[in-house]
């Protein structure tokens, strides 16, 4: 089994993830469980710190691999309410988004999905400034998308 890495917060996230796990747990979901677990045993740090850039945080767009072997994937951790179930995007109290919570860059994490331990291993970090763009924007209007002048594409007669 591997070790356990170190888990870092940043001060601003703690209180509302700890808030999130804990109602969560109240109401049963097993996801959260792992959640409050992980929040429990992270350090907690000002958001300032010199070394938040290389830790995965709410908003951050975070490229790892798990040991499926399938290829690396990059995602943006996100608060549930503001998951929007574009595949850029993975919600923070799902069992991978829990693991990557805290992570630094190069710790590897295990995690279970359905009684199955999988292991997730963390290549970059990138705030949520960054200028990577999802291949899926909820909201897009498409019917007015410049980009295809509006046209709804082919239709069944």
């Amino acid at each position: 089994m591997l070790p356990l890495p170190k888990i870092t917060l940043s001060a601003s996230d703690y209180p509302r993830l700890e808030q999130l796990a804990r109602v969560a747990v109240q109401r049963g979901e097993m996801d959260a469980m792992f959640l409050m677990v992980e929040i429990n045993r992270a350090e907690i740090v000002p958001d300032d710190a010199c070394d938040m850039q290389s830790i995965v945080t709410i908003g951050s767009w975070t490229t790892y691999w798990t040991n499926w072997g399938g290829p690396r994937k990059t995602v943006q951790l996100v608060w549930p309410e503001d998951y929007s179930s574009d595949l850029a995007q993975i919600s923070v109290l799902t069992p991978l988004g829990a693991a990557l919570i805290g992570l630094h860059v190069g710790d590897q994490m295990p995690y279970f999905v359905a009684g199955c331990m999988n292991v997730v291993r963390i290549e970059s970090v990138t705030g949520p400034e960054s200028n990577v763009v999802p291949l899926f924007r909820p909201g897009r209007d498409v019917d007015n998308d410049p980009v295809d002048g509006g046209d709804p594409g082919p239709t069944a007669a």
